[in-house]
């Protein structure tokens, strides 16, 4: 595969990745309090990029001002957004009003870059793609948004992940500067280990029960998501525009839908279908490169 092709593909790959987090959380919560969980597939995600550093020697950011800003979206992207969402589901919101609120992340995002100018203008196309791929994330969750309790507590932790993970992307693509992701990465992660394991031991009482289950969903959090879809993310935000990176979260409920029907049985409706149909072409008219015309 050329280099163009593999980069082209980057955003795609992302997608699958990050959309089992559902499975992961599906696997692994009843067997670990969320914070608990996340202390350890962090500190785990660290000890193996330290090792991957080790083998490649990959040079480590320069001055203290990146790590500064590293260390701050580590602790929005990872601590505040992972931790939010599991927090909330794990007290009752439903995952179908979970992935609604933090689904709003791209229409924040594009309002932001349209009010602050921080980027290249939003095309009337994009806006329409944005709209498309809301009311496709709607119907994909329409279903589930009567599962679950709604209370003050988890609505205000789903809302902080919601802001954690959109403030984050603004200000890593903003504040820093390209360098190695899989050190860039390991400072994030130390982070975010920093900041939730304390919280953990205050907050958590409940023991984490070693099950081959969460036994399982540990290794893919830390081999697959971290490594795997954590990086990509970082590519994709020092690559594109804001707009089109965050569209792609679009596309992660519906894809925890299809897998969530593949490997739990779940009925997947004909509004899944639609939403799934109208969240990719939204995404599309999002991502798609502007024709010369539209850049004249």
């Amino acid at each position: 595969m050329s280099e163009s092709a593999l980069i082209r593909s980057m955003p795609w790959v992302f997608v699958g990745i990050w959309s089992t987090g559902f499975v992961v959380a599906r696997f692994g919560m009843p067997h670990a309090p969320p914070l608990s969980f996340l202390a350890w597939r962090y500190a785990l995600s660290v000890a193996a990029f330290l090792v991957w550093i080790g083998v490649t020697r990959a040079a480590w950011p320069r001055g203290r001002a990146q790590w500064a800003w590293l260390g701050l979206v580590g602790v929005l992207l990872h601590a505040g957004y992972l931790g939010g969402v599991w927090s909330a589901v794990k007290l009752g919101l439903g995952a179908g009003t979970a992935a609604l609120i933090v689904g709003l992340q791209p229409v924040l995002t594009a309002l932001w870059v349209s009010w602050t100018g921080s980027e290249h203008r939003i095309a009337a196309r994009q806006w329409l793609g944005l709209a498309l791929g809301l009311a496709g994330l709607l119907l994909v969750v329409w279903h589930k948004l009567g599962i679950g309790e709604v209370t003050g507590a988890n609505v205000a932790l789903a809302l902080g992940a919601l802001a954690s993970i959109t403030v984050g992307t603004l200000v890593q693509k903003r504040r820093v500067t390209p360098c190695d992701v899989r050190t860039a990465n390991t400072v994030q992660l130390l982070a975010a280990f920093a900041v939730t394991l304390p919280l953990a031991l205050w907050l958590e009482t409940e023991p984490i029960r070693l099950h081959p289950e969460l036994i399982g969903a540990m290794a893919w959090s830390v081999l697959g998501l971290t490594l795997g879809g954590s990086s990509l993310l970082y590519l994709l935000i020092q690559r594109g525009a804001a707009t089109r990176v965050t569209s792609l979260m679009y596309l992660v409920p519906p894809c925890t839908a299809l897998l969530a029907w593949a490997i739990f049985d779940e009925t997947l409706t004909g509004g899944v279908g639609v939403g799934l149909v109208l969240t990719a072409l939204g995404v599309g008219l999002v991502v798609r490169e502007p024709a010369r015309q539209e850049a004249r």
